[in-house]
């Protein structure tokens, strides 16, 4: 695969060429981004998934949420609906996305949507009355011009050290993080030292009017699954099968193990659709973990007892309550 990807390296410039061309035409005016009057915020990245986006969307809604009517609106990636859907929580995840759902589930005063068409979809959600738009994923949808950019750039994958795709995983030129008014470093060690985060600092050369912050992500001391929840300790004590679909398994699949946690992993492709046959596979399990939009995924096939997932919450290693009054002020302001 690696060799596959290198070949494929002119493609990358000539892929560049054309993103940063549509770049040069939006920022120039000659194609057209619709504002808006209500606060929009946008979540997003230059990389191809494995940021943390919703974690980071999870964040903004605990925080607004008590404060303001939140909207939440994302493309709904690979699910099975066409245009516009408005959440009320009992869809399946075939139909609105996994992460969507997992949305409304966990917040369900939020207004929560799915639409690729962006402009569409803020143009229905205006209909309900909401005070915040949250975008997710939407960093490259240039025909909307949100009126704040939130770039994440995981720890290990930072956006300066990649390359455009196919080689790499970058979706556009790092350039275009020049739209961001906040970069969020995501998924940071705990306990990472001042020192490298002003080396890192260093090199991403924020502007003068970005924001830098410095998140991790924190696992739970306690696992769910049909409304009920276990002490993250019951997996001492039973035969357990990790499964996941995200991007990047490795820090949940690095905590279990550091808990001396004995497991079997079946890993999957992000937002994988699982078969007939893989949910039979995964049903012969006694004892089931998932991430949480897998679980969205497996619980319609999946007897309740079986199935569990360990929830994940996105913490700040510093400025947590500097980021909060960015966010507050940009909506007043609005």
């Amino acid at each position: 695969m690696l060799i596959l990807r290198k070949l494929l390296f002119p493609f990358a410039l000539l892929y560049g060429a054309i993103t940063w061309f549509r770049n040069f035409l939006y920022n120039t005016g000659v194609l057209k981004s619709r504002e808006y009057d209500l606060p929009v915020i946008c979540v997003g990245n230059l990389n191809t998934g494995g940021t943390g986006k919703s974690p980071m969307i999870e964040f903004l809604l605990k925080i607004l949420l008590p404060e303001y009517r939140v909207a939440t609106l994302s493309r709904g990636y690979k699910r099975n609906s066409k245009g516009y859907v408005f959440l009320s929580g009992r869809e399946s995840a075939a139909i609105v996305g996994d992460e969507p759902l997992q949305f409304k589930r966990k917040y369900p005063d939020a207004l929560v949507a799915v639409d690729a068409n962006r402009q569409n979809g803020i143009s229905c959600l205006a209909e309900e009355n909401p005070e915040v738009i949250l975008l997710d994923d939407a960093f490259q949808h240039r025909k909307v011009k949100a009126g704040l950019n939130i770039l994440l750039t995981a720890y290990d994958k930072l956006f300066i050290n990649d390359v455009m795709l196919p080689t790499g995983n970058l979706r556009e030129p790092a350039a275009g993080a020049e739209r961001a008014a906040i970069i969020v470093v995501t998924k940071c060690p705990p306990d990472l030292g001042i020192d490298e985060m002003q080396r890192i600092r260093t090199a991403l050369k924020p502007r003068n009017y970005q924001r830098l912050f410095f998140s991790y992500i924190s696992y739970g001391e306690e696992i769910f699954g049909n409304g009920n929840a276990r002490t993250l300790q019951v997996l001492a004590k039973v035969n357990f099968t990790l499964i996941t679909g995200i991007a990047n398994p490795v820090p949940l699949v690095e905590f279990l193990k550091e808990r001396k946690f004995v497991f079997r992993h079946l890993q999957f492709p992000d937002h994988h659709q699982f078969s007939s046959a893989e949910i039979k596979k995964i049903a012969s399990r006694d004892f089931i973990l998932a991430t949480e939009k897998d679980y969205m995924r497996l619980k319609e096939h999946i007897p309740a007892e079986q199935l569990w997932y360990l929830p994940i919450n996105t913490k700040f290693i510093t400025g947590e309550e500097a980021f909060k009054r960015e966010i507050r002020e940009f909506i007043k302001t609005k």
